[in-house]
């Protein structure tokens, strides 16, 4: 079973760094685009960055020249570098693969749990 596994949330001051990662286990033939949500109370979730197989980048205006989206195709790992936070930063990130093809040939769309980030002023 494919599943998306993040690490790297935590607390930290305005100002500061946080690295996000994600890897996507389980049997996957390939994953077409790889990004991060995040939700913060009382809102919708919302696109942070997505970066496509032939890494391709896309940011929300809100972080960008602030995160840095990448990705290990040979790991299936995403990774997302947050500099100089906010704490508007302050959210649930979710991992997301789109365009999952799994053991089976299935295209798939997959979450991950979410990591919390918390940004204090």
């Amino acid at each position: 079973q494919v599943q998306l596994v993040e690490s790297g949330g935590g607390l930290v001051q305005a100002g500061g760094s946080l690295r996000l990662s994600c890897e996507a286990s389980g049997y996957i033939f390939s994953i077409r685009a790889m990004g991060w949500y995040r939700q913060a109370p009382g809102k919708q979730r919302e696109l942070v960055a997505v970066v496509a197989s032939g890494s391709d980048t896309r940011y929300a205006d809100s972080v960008k020249g602030r995160f840095t989206i990448s990705r290990d195709n040979p790991k299936n790992t995403v990774y997302l570098q947050m500099n100089s936070l906010k704490p508007e930063d302050t959210a649930v990130y979710f991992c997301n693969a789109d365009g999952l093809i799994d053991r089976r040939g299935h295209i798939l769309e997959v979450w991950g749990q979410g990591t919390l980030v918390t940004v204090s002023s």
